[in-house]
């Protein structure tokens, strides 16, 4: 960390906690939701009711990321945050089931709001912050770091389930948001040029000019292909992760946390890997090949013990071809322009994700094919990509060969 700039480390701390606060809200949010309906229906309803707003906003939101102050607008998020995850609270203290469901709406509606801005944000920050020599090993420490806090949180909430009631661990949340707002204050950016006057003409030409930016570089639009279908496969699994643990394979709750916290630490062991090994398509893409594998490799579990190494397999494998691709798409789009064509990423991967939620909640399709339906739509592709990196290494090798005996 010593190697890294102050502004990177307050962007990483304030990261990690908001992840921690977001993951343990999160982890609550499910259980709360299915504890009171029992219904895997309501899950996805819930996703949903998170990503629908998301999408609306993030439509019209992606040039004006291009003005703003990037660092000031992620602070205030986080004051936001902090406020909305007390409403469930609220809510459930009322006294009846109603109003800690609509608690629960409000929550998501609002957070699905914030997350495509900061996100895109939080990821166009990053070559600001770093040397581009850096990007790979920063992505992959914040990425990595990131999926560890995802991994404590369902430890400390199943801790807390023991001790209070479920519902309070919202307050965990809402402190947590205001300790990631003050680190956040501590970057410092040069001092940011005014925008130009908002018009709709204004917007409309930099939307065009945003998705034309995007569209002209080809290994933007590969890398955010492959990890919307991720995403898609990320979304499915959300409405099925609870179900298959309680129901399914007839789980606990803090079996369920183990499960959830499984990935996040397989991903905290993946990106120590990663620095290990050498930045290739090959290893990127044989990433992507085993996460797709833990998805479908859920068809065959009979004990949670079993699907608990699935979740910590994926977890390894992911990191490999997720700061990788995030690495080099920061590298390829254009400077002047990262933060738009991070929200048009952003934007691609989020309309895939309530996709997933969708085909899950409405599919009659045991879980079960279900795991192994995404699990297949992300190994396939990948397999594919990584047989063509190969032929593509071989050509450029036989050129280099055939020139020099020129």
């Amino acid at each position: 960390m010593n190697r890294y700039s102050a502004g990177f480390k307050a962007l990483w701390t304030g990261e990690i906690v908001s992840e921690f606060a977001g993951a343990a809200g999160g982890i609550i949010n499910g259980l709360l939701l299915y504890e009171i309906t029992g219904s895997k229906e309501w899950m996805g309803a819930l996703w949903l009711v998170y990503f629908i707003p998301s999408l609306i906003l993030q439509s019209v939101s992606a040039p004006i990321l291009n003005h703003v102050v990037k660092e000031k607008m992620l602070m205030n998020m986080q004051l936001i945050r902090a406020v909305v995850y007390l409403f469930p609270l609220l809510g459930y203290t009322m006294g009846n089931d109603k109003a800690a469901i609509i608690g629960l709406i409000v929550l998501q509606c609002i957070l699905g709001l914030l997350q495509p801005i900061y996100g895109s944000l939080s990821f166009s920050l990053v070559p600001e912050l770093c040397r581009e020599e850096e990007l790979i090993n920063a992505n992959g420490l914040l990425d990595g770091t990131l999926r560890l806090m995802s991994f404590l949180a369902p430890g400390v909430t199943s801790l807390f389930l023991f001790l209070i009631p479920l519902h309070y661990v919202y307050i965990l949340s809402a402190s947590l948001f205001l300790l990631s707002y003050f680190s956040l204050a501590r970057i410092k950016l040069p001092h940011q040029k005014k925008g130009a006057a908002w018009s709709r003409r204004f917007w409309w030409s930099e939307m065009k000019e945003g998705y034309k930016s995007f569209f002209s570089v080809p290994v933007l639009v590969r890398l955010t292909f492959l990890s919307s279908l991720v995403q898609f496969a990320v979304g499915a699994a959300m409405v099925l992760s609870v179900p298959f643990i309680r129901s399914e394979l007839s789980g606990q709750q803090w079996e369920y946390a183990i499960f959830a916290g499984s990935f996040p630490v397989g991903y905290a062991a993946g990106t120590l890997i990663l620095r290990k090994l050498p930045r290739t398509s090959a290893f990127m893409y044989a990433g992507l090949i085993g996460g797709g594998l833990s998805f479908s490799l859920l068809f065959l579990v009979d004990s949670i013990y079993l699907a608990w190494l699935c979740e910590l397999f994926g977890g390894i494998m992911f990191p490999l071809f997720n700061a990788q691709s995030a690495a080099i798409f920061q590298q390829h789009a254009p400077r002047n322009r990262l933060s738009q064509l991070s929200a048009v990423r952003l934007f691609f991967l989020r309309v895939t994700m309530p996709l997933g939620i969708l085909f899950a909640s409405i599919s009659l399709m045991e879980m079960r094919y279900i795991y192994l339906i995404i699990g297949s739509c992300i190994f396939i592709p990948g397999i594919y990509y990584l047989i063509r990196s190969f032929i593509q290494s071989e050509q450029v090798h036989d050129a280099g060969k055939n020139l020099k005996n020129a």
